[in-house]
């Protein structure tokens, strides 16, 4: 069961509109490396997991993603408030624009639009936590990418904070997948 509590994992406050920062920072919403990606990913591989640990685990982070949704839906939302017609076509947004106004849609800075075919999961513990590992490490470096983008405090507090939990996520898959390849090791060594 899931609870939802109304407030953000770390605050969104952005001042200033920057049609460029927002339609990069799609790449964190709908990309395939992206926080809905990766929380579709993680609820799905939490059943494959071989016990209450791994699902918990995925269960945990995969909620913590939909909370980064969130986020990055707000900071889009934020730094596009305000935006004329004109101002999004010459942002390269007008696309977005045309069929959803100023509403968010799960799309990459390329407009290519999100797909289940990102959520990774082989129903193999070992194989989804290797994936799981790369998939946070490709998301830390787009957000120091994301980063290296902009100078306003506003857009770069909460991208340094989800950049740290790429981290945090990283290090607790790893950590799992070590947990379970002590146990399983006499499985695969015989293999």
């Amino acid at each position: 069961m899931f609870l939802y509590e109304k407030k953000l994992e770390y605050p969104v406050n952005i001042q200033k509109k920057d049609l460029k920062m927002a339609k990069n920072i799609l790449a964190q919403y709908g990309g395939p490396d992206g926080e809905l990606a990766a929380s579709m990913r993680y609820l799905n591989q939490r059943f494959s997991m071989p016990d209450e640990r791994g699902m918990a685990v995925l269960n945990d982070i995969g909620c913590e993603e939909l909370n980064h949704v969130e986020m990055i839906c707000a900071m889009v939302m934020q730094l596009m408030k305000g935006a004329t017609k004109e101002e999004l076509q010459k942002a390269d947004l007008l696309g977005n624009y045309t069929m959803h106004d100023h509403g968010l849609f799960p799309v990459d800075p390329n407009g290519v639009p999100y797909t289940a075919t990102y959520i990774e999961t082989s129903g193999d513990w070992r194989a989804d936590l290797e994936s799981d590992m790369a998939a946070e490490q490709r998301a830390r470096a787009t957000y120091e990418h994301l980063m290296n983008e902009t100078d306003d405090p506003d857009v770069l507090a909460p991208l340094s904070f989800l950049r740290q939990r790429e981290i945090v996520h990283y290090e607790r898959f790893k950590e799992l997948r070590d947990h379970y390849l002590k146990i399983y090791k006499n499985n695969y060594d015989k293999k």
